[in-house]
């Protein structure tokens, strides 16, 4: 194993149980080598600190598997996969649930890998190419662990840049193991079902993220107006009506996502003639709402962290407070304003700027009742900030009085 020796800031780092090594001008003297390659971290005393995962093309030059020296077999992975398990079903919220996360890499102790559970279908996801050379044993692993039908591993985003440049594919997986998932494929979440496509598009069609959140939603909306913004698939928009709201109004850019959602609500017997969708760009069809003089009891917005339309642009620096100016006008005194963002780049706390920055500026009262983030399958170290990535906030419109 090569000894890699690291600068003072990664020493502290590592002490501090951070799992990754940056490219800096120490790493730049390091033995040459190829990705996977596992290499022993080492201080000025030549000092073992951690062994790591070697990826000399990218920013993080080095991943932590472990302190100690280990290899990196079906015996360690083995190890690793049957404590993810066990985590979930100790700790996870489960119940009528078949669409989850079962490895969250650094939280798991396999950094730069997930491995999501949609019904008897596994989907792998390897974040950097230093575990391409392992992917075979990472397979077999999870074929004796979990027992899947089939195993797809989803392509990084050059990677599908380059199939879209060959064939204008829109797979953007490879079953890698086992049978083809049905298309489109039926999970459950929380008692309700939905759709999902394990071949194409960058996502399933669910995000299993959001899970607890929607809970939230469930406990709130009996009887309530609600208008999801980003709609995307609907899955909100279908937990929304299984709580019982009067109605639920969709609004995505995308009319493809909308016919999904519309999908999504008859699979669970729900009519989507009762409820609205509306194919717009969410900013045009917020501005139409307020000349209609529309309002509801709870509005929603979960955006992409950056999304373009050939007419708008969304980002959350910005984005988020201007969302919250056109939205609140709309919602009724009392009414409910839930809102996320999965920007890992932004902290709770600057979240929560962009809200008051939004809420000032529509000369309105927000007032912040429940903060949340991933649920417990998306497990995080504690001296992992940067695996803290969703952030979702439900605040009350303020009566004036």
């Amino acid at each position: 194993m090569k000894k890699c020796r690291v600068g003072s800031d990664t020493v502290r780092m590592l002490e501090l149980g951070h799992p990754w090594v940056i490219a800096d001008r120490f790493t730049r003297q390091w033995p040459a080598g190829k990705s996977g390659e596992l290499i022993s971290l080492v201080d000025e005393k030549d000092r073992h600190l951690a062994t790591a995962l070697y990826d000399p093309h990218n920013r993080i030059v080095a991943r932590v598997l472990g302190r100690k020296n280990l290899r990196l077999d079906s015996l360690w992975l083995g190890e690793k996969l049957r404590a993810a398990k066990q985590l979930r079903l100790q700790h996870a919220l489960l119940e009528e649930t078949d669409a989850y996360r079962l490895v969250n890499g650094e939280g798991d102790g396999l950094p730069g890998i997930t491995v999501d559970r949609y019904g008897d279908y596994l989907m792998v996801q390897l974040y950097t190419d230093a575990w391409d050379p392992h992917l075979p044993v990472l397979q077999s692993a999870l074929q004796q662990i979990f027992q899947p039908r089939g195993i797809y591993r989803k392509l990084r985003p050059r990677e599908t840049r380059k199939l879209e440049a060959r064939s204008r594919s829109k797979e953007y997986s490879r079953l890698i193991a086992g049978v083809a998932a049905p298309v489109p494929l039926p999970v459950q979440e929380n008692g309700l079902a939905y759709y999902v496509d394990l071949r194409e598009g960058l996502n399933t069609g669910l995000f299993p993220d959001q899970r607890r959140n929607r809970r939230e939603l469930m406990a709130r909306a009996a009887g309530k107006r609600v208008l999801n913004l980003f709609a995307f698939t609907g899955a909100f928009s279908v937990a929304a009506v299984a709580a019982g709201a009067k109605q639920v109004t969709s609004v995505d850019v995308s009319k493809k996502y909308l016919n999904i959602a519309s999908e999504n609500f008859s699979l669970n017997r729900f009519n989507p003639k009762r409820h609205e969708f509306i194919v717009g760009d969410v900013f045009a069809e917020l501005s139409k709402m307020h000349e209609q003089g529309r309002r509801f009891d709870i509005i929603l917005f979960d955006p992409p962290s950056f999304s373009t339309t050939k007419k708008s642009r969304f980002s959350t620096h910005g984005g988020t407070a201007k969302l919250v100016t056109e939205t609140l006008p709309l919602l009724e005194e009392g009414g409910l304003l839930m809102s996320s963002t999965n920007h890992q780049k932004i902290s709770m706390d600057d979240y929560l700027k962009e809200l008051r920055r939004g809420t000032l500026q529509a000369e309105s009262d927000l007032r912040t009742i429940f903060t949340a983030g991933q649920p417990e399958d998306f497990p995080c170290p504690v001296t992992f900030p940067e695996g803290r990535y969703l952030k979702f906030v439900i605040s009350v419109k303020q009566k004036e009085g």
